[in-house]
This record gives C-alpha cells, sequence and structure tokens, in this order.
C-alpha cells in the first residue's frame, strides 16, 4: 500500500488528523527512508528479511564461542587500542589478549584459542582512547556479576556444559492481556532479593491461580542500582544477575509457557545509565558513540544518557536487542519504557499535551519515533505472536495502529490517565462529591482507533511518596482493623470502593488490563528499595503474601473478588468487544450502567444511600446477576439474593440509547452488580 493510501485510512480512522496530512506523510516517508538507509548499510538492499537479518548483532558481537575457538568482536570508532582483562591474565592488559582494528569503521576483532577462557571467569575491556584509557564491561556482554565484596561488576565467561533445554514450544494465544506486572527482586516475603527459581516455584502459581495470563517482568537487563527498579539499564543484553543465572530466568520463561502463560519484559530504550565502566557512557572515551553529544544527551530529570537514534550503529544495537531476548529467551513480547520521554526533544516534560499541534511540531523527536516503527517491524515479522505495549502519556495518534494502517505498529497503548484519575479522586474529593459522570468520559475517552490497556495502578502508584488505592482509601485503620471480624466503617469502605474501581476500571478497559504484584489483594504498603535513607533495608521491597492467605484477614476477601472479576472477563470474553454502550449515569444517584457484550455493568457508587426499585433502560430480556461486589466472599453485606432472575419491563418513552425496556434493581450503597442477558448469552458461547 502506498504512503497515500495509509495516511488516508490513519485520516479515515480519526478526522481530526486531516490537517496533519503532510506531517503524517512525512513520518512514514521517513521510516521507510531510513529502514532503507540501515539495508544499505548492511548491504541488504533487496533481501526478504533485510530488517530481521539486520537486527543480530548479538551474534556477532560480544564474546561467542564458534568453530572451536573463541571469538570477540567490538564496535569503537574512537579507540587506538582494546585488551581483554580478567581472571585469566591476572587482569593486566597483554598482546596475547589485545584486539585487532579490522577496518576503518571502528570494528575490532579478539580470536583466542579453546583453552584461553573458561566457564566463569571474570573479565572486563581495557578500552585505550586519546588522551585517556579505562575498564568497561562490552557493550554486548551475556552475563554481568557485581562482587559481593568489592561491589565492581565485571562480564563473565559464559559457557555451561549443559544448555538450558526448552520443555515447551509456546505461541501466544490470541487472548485479552490480563496482565500481572511483578518484579522478580521483590516477588517473595523474606526481606531479601529474590531469585529467578523462587518466582517459579513460588509466585508463578499465584498469577494462574488469580486468573491472570500474561506476565510483565519488570528488571531483567542488567542495572547497576537495584533501586533504580531496573530504568537505569547498563548492560541490554545481560539479565540480571543478582535474581540468578540465564537459566534460571529461561526456567521461569518456560514453565510460565507450560501453565499458558505469557511473559513481557520491560524494554528501556528511551535512555540509559550514565555510568562509565558498567554503561554505555564514555564507552570508546566519547560521550557520542551511543548518545547525542552535548546537552541533548543527557536527560535533564533521569540523570541518564539519551541514544542517537539516527545513528545507524546504534539503530543495529537496539534492534539486535529486541530480537535477542525474543530469540534467547522465548520472551512473548514487550512493554516499551518511556515512551514520551523518547518522542519528544523536551521529553514531555511539563507538557499538558491538549491539542493536536502538540503532536506535529519541531519538538517531535522524528528519530526516534522512526526508531520505535522500525523495532515493531523486527518484533511483529520475526514473532507474529509477540506483542509490543506503548507506555506513552502523551496520546501520540498513531503509536498503536498496525503499520497497515499508517501507525507506528505497538499493539497496545497504556491508559495512563486512569491512575492518575483515580489519585485524584481518592485523595481530593469525597466520595459523596465525585462526578459519576466525568468519570464515565474520563473511563472511555481514548483513542478508538487503537488499542488500550487500562489499570487502576501499576508500580508507579505504589513506590515511596505515593499510596496504592487502598491504603489511599483507608490510611493507618489498615494496620489495625484488617481482622474479618472487626467491623470499621472506614475499611468497610475502603473495600467496597476497591473492589468498585478495579471492576469499573476493567470492564470499560479498551483492550486489556494490568495489575501490580500484590495490589489484587489490597498489599497495605508502598515500595521502599534499599537505600541510605531507610538504611539499605529490605523491609519495603517485598510482597506480603501472607496477609493474603490468612483467612481471618480481609485481604483475602480482596483477593476472592479479584479472582472472580477476572474469571467473569474470560468467560464472557467481555474485553474482545470494545464497544461500550452507556445506558444510564446519574450524579445526584452516583449510579452508573453500561453495556457490554450482553453484561450489564451497574455501579452505586452513593456513600448512604441503597435504592430499591432501582429503574435503568436495557435492551429487552431476562437477566441474572452473575456478579455482586456485595457477596460475602468478598467483604461484603449480602444485601442481594444473586438467585433472583430479573426481567426488563416496557416503557412508554425511551430515555437512553433506545431501549423501550428497563430493569428495575435493588442496588445496596457502595456495590457493584454485573448481570448477563440470557437470551442473548443462548445464543452465545462463554469461554
Amino acid at each position: 500500500m502506498s504512503i497515500h493510501h495509509l495516511v488516508d485510512t490513519i485520516v479515515h480512522n480519526d478526522p481530526w488528523l486531516a490537517p496533519y496530512r503532510s506531517q503524517l506523510t512525512h513520518r512514514l516517508i521517513a521510516i521507510e527512508a531510513r529502514r532503507q538507509q540501515l539495508c544499505h548499510t548492511q548491504q541488504q538492499d533487496h533481501a526478504p528479511n533485510a530488517l530481521i537479518d539486520i537486527a543480530s548483532g548479538h551474534e556477532y558481537f560480544g564474546l561467542h564461542f564458534r568453530n572451536n575457538q573463541w571469538q570477540f568482536h567490538e564496535w569503537a570508532p574512537n579507540a587506538s587500542a582494546i585488551y581483554l582483562v580478567g581472571d585469566m591474565n591476572q587482569w593486566q592488559p597483554s598482546a596475547e589478549f589485545q584486539f585487532q582494528r579490522i577496518d576503518g569503521h571502528g570494528h575490532w576483532e579478539l580470536l583466542l584459542p579453546e583453552t584461553a577462557l573458561q566457564h566463569g571467569q571474570h573479565y572486563r575491556l581495557h578500552m585505550v582512547w586519546p588522551g585517556g584509557e579505562g575498564p568497561r564491561i562490552p557493550a554486548y556482554a551475556r552475563r554481568v556479576v557485581q562482587d559481593s565484596q568489592t561491589l565492581i561488576f565485571s562480564a563473565q565467561v559464559w559457557r555451561p556444559k549443559s544448555p538450558y533445554c526448552w520443555k515447551n514450544h509456546f505461541k501466544r494465544p490470541n487472548v485479552t492481556p490480563l496482565i500481572y506486572e511483578a518484579h522478580v527482586g521483590m516477588a517473595q516475603e523474606e526481606g531479601k532479593v529474590g531469585s529467578y527459581q523462587e518466582f517459579t516455584v513460588n509466585t508463578l502459581p499465584r498469577i494462574k491461580a488469580a486468573g491472570y495470563n500474561t506476565i510483565q517482568l519488570m528488571g531483567i537487563p542488567e542495572h547497576p542500582y537495584y533501586g533504580s527498579f531496573g530504568y537505569h539499564v547498563s548492560s541490554y543484553f545481560a539479565p540480571a544477575s543478582r535474581f540468578g543465572s540465564p537459566e534460571a530466568l529461561m526456567e521461569l520463561i518456560d514453565t510460565a509457557h507450560g501453565m499458558g502463560i505469557s511473559v513481557l519484559i520491560d524494554l528501556v530504550h528511551s535512555h540509559a545509565v550514565a555510568n562509565h565502566v558498567e554503561g554505555l557512557g564514555l564507552y570508546d572515551g566519547t560521550s557520542y558513540q551511543f548518545f547525542h553529544e552535548g546537552p541533548r544527551g543527557r536527560h535533564p530529570a533521569w540523570d541518564s544518557c539519551c541514544f542517537n537514534y539516527a545513528k545507524p550503529e546504534v539503530l543495529h544495537f537496539l534492534l539486535s536487542n529486541c530480537r535477542y531476548w525474543l530469540d534467547n529467551f522465548k520472551v512473548d513480547g514487550f512493554r516499551f519504557d518511556g515512551i514520551t520521554s523518547m518522542l519528544y526533544h523536551d521529553h514531555g516534560l511539563g507538557q499538558a499535551f491538549t491539542s493536536y499541534d502538540h503532536y506535529f511540531n519541531h519538538n517531535v523527536d522524528l528519530d526516534a519515533l522512526t526508531y520505535l516503527a522500525l523495532a515493531n517491524q523486527v518484533i511483529h515479522n520475526l514473532r507474529p505472536d509477540a506483542i509490543t505495549i506503548a507506555e506513552d502519556m502523551s496520546g501520540m495518534p498513531g503509536l498503536a495502529l498496525p503499520t497497515a494502517q499508517g501507525g507506528i505498529g505497538f499493539d497496545y497503548r497504556f491508559a495512563m490517565g486512569i491512575p492518575d484519575l483515580w489519585i485524584k479522586y481518592t485523595k481530593d474529593i469525597r466520595d459523596e462529591d465525585w462526578s459519576i459522570v466525568h468519570l464515565w468520559h474520563e473511563l472511555i475517552n481514548r483513542r478508538h482507533d487503537e488499542k488500550t490497556i487500562s489499570y487502576t495502578e501499576s508500580h508507579d502508584q505504589a513506590l515511596v511518596g505515593d499510596k496504592t488505592l487502598i491504603f489511599r482509601l483507608a490510611d493507618a485503620a489498615m494496620y489495625w482493623h484488617m481482622n474479618r471480624d472487626d467491623e470499621h466503617l472506614l475499611i468497610d469502605r475502603a473495600i467496597a470502593l476497591h473492589k468498585m474501581l478495579r471492576l469499573v476500571t476493567l470492564a470499560t478497559a479498551g483492550h486489556g488490563y494490568l495489575n501490580f504484584m500484590g495490589n489484587e489483594f489490597g498489599h497495605p504498603e508502598w515500595i521502599d528499595f534499599p537505600r541510605e535513607g531507610n538504611h539499605w533495608s529490605y523491609h519495603h521491597a517485598r510482597r506480603q503474601w501472607s496477609l493474603a492467605d490468612n483467612p481471618n484477614l480481609k485481604y483475602c476477601l480482596l483477593n476472592n473478588f479479584d479472582q472472580a472479576m477476572l474469571a467473569l472477563c474470560k468467560t464472557y470474553d467481555a474485553l474482545r468487544y470494545s464497544d461500550v454502550h452507556l445506558l444510564w449515569v446519574r450524579d445526584d444517584d452516583k449510579v452508573l450502567a453500561f453495556e457490554r457484550h450482553g453484561l450489564i455493568w451497574v455501579f452505586n457508587f452513593h456513600a448512604n444511600k441503597s435504592f430499591t426499585d432501582y429503574s435503568i433502560p436495557a435492551p429487552a430480556g431476562e437477566y441474572e446477576v452473575i456478579l455482586s461486589s456485595d457477596d460475602e466472599r468478598f467483604g461484603g453485606h449480602n444485601r442481594l439474593a444473586t438467585d433472583t432472575p430479573h426481567v426488563t419491563l416496557p416503557v412508554e418513552d425511551s430515555t437512553s440509547e433506545g431501549h423501550s425496556q428497563r430493569l428495575h434493581l435493588y442496588l445496596p450503597t457502595r456495590t457493584a452488580i454485573v448481570l448477563k442477558n440470557r437470551q442473548f448469552w443462548s445464543t452465545q458461547k462463554p469461554g
């Protein structure tokens, strides 16, 4: 399809883009031009899988054992000499371990006999450049470890006698992603750094039992500072060794696949840690090898380095990183972190993005946008079943549109405004004063031509200095009144609203849903990684699973509700059908009702008023309640008889959505119910 036809398609989907046809055309031309430039650079202009083949730098660069010898390749244009130093030569540069420059483009090579290196040995590069020298960890290192005594990072020769043998041939099923965002290191209750193995044995079964079909793992690529949550990456091709071996991560992913669970990882290509030895900062003695030179190369808010996405070698590095995790660890896709920071020269800092003009001006970093499009092409051409998710708060049009429709190619984008909405409502407004009309507008306010994933809270809302949703609702009362036999009004309110907010977020989600680990049962405490300010404590860098496992505490009731909520979503495949039809919304009554794929979702947010015989418009038929947040097993008061059928009654005047029938319901205060249309579902096949 021609570029002009692609622009016609994206404008047809969103007529507000019509004034920006020329910018959209320029965007697509730039993407194709960059693709051709890369292919020409690698002399693969006409190869059918040229871009996939280009994204294979990880098979050339770095340390490899091939043809009965060790082969080591590096790209360091400014270097005047490179030596391999480590356990094998007492960390001293020597002629035996000196690289040779093999071309005029900064490529270096070292060939060694098999006996020169042994599995487990530590090494670094000793890089020499005009006017200086220093130790460096290779950019493509696949194993990086930190010495527990000196705290110094080194690469490690990794050639185990028995490579991991994959057990499951897995293809990600075409299902609604119900994502469990997790962090391996803090997934255990003990105050320590958790391991891949512990996550596999202890946490994966919890995720499976909870009903989530996708895991999003944070902090997998190596990062020197644990407290960065994995977002200051140093070694892009090395899985974080503080959690265990590469094989242990493979076993984690393989085990998840055996459970039918897809595994995504956070990919941080928006910036890199500025460290010189551990990271890519001043890698060959220059600040501009991988990054922009001068102020543009430094992120003012994150104290990190910004990639130069116009450089073919940098694109080669980043595209290869996408393929590496798909090839070597069989991940099923990526959440691309910090997209907004990439897309704009000012990183989106302080920008409200209230006009389409903000998406089409000189502030947009076209090189970054081009890279994201090429990354999606590599990922989807290599693994058509893989998914990519954009973390963008700006609302850039076309990010989550397929390339065949003129988009950048992400499968989903996060609905990042929704957690901010819940913070505003729970922090600043009494629920007696909530505008249900406004809530409804914000919950469905998204680009309807692009797929979105909604969430009430992610790890961002749980970090120290912030509060989880349940803690905003209950505050310190959680520490004293979570016993099941303890009747406490504030806790009762918090539990009721916690269920309702999560259910209404799921029910109105565009095409997927995300939860951060522990929040499904109302984990009470924030996340605070070991740091000087907390005396290097692990107390808040863990998850208290025992709270949910204790039948005498109310956490298990929230856990029950989350399981039931997801089970309903999967049984009726609710999110596959994105059309949500408003039936009724009233600010004075605090009542919201809408229909989605044969299900009616009704919410009474009123703080103190229950309604008997409440009338709402509905498609004609007989209905049954299939979920009630007021159920006793969910911490409710059992005020609803869920086995009573409800039949619509005709009315003379249609007041909403053209329905001439109405349902009459009992709506207890702070309660949500879901009803299914028996006639509709008699012709459908629940999942």
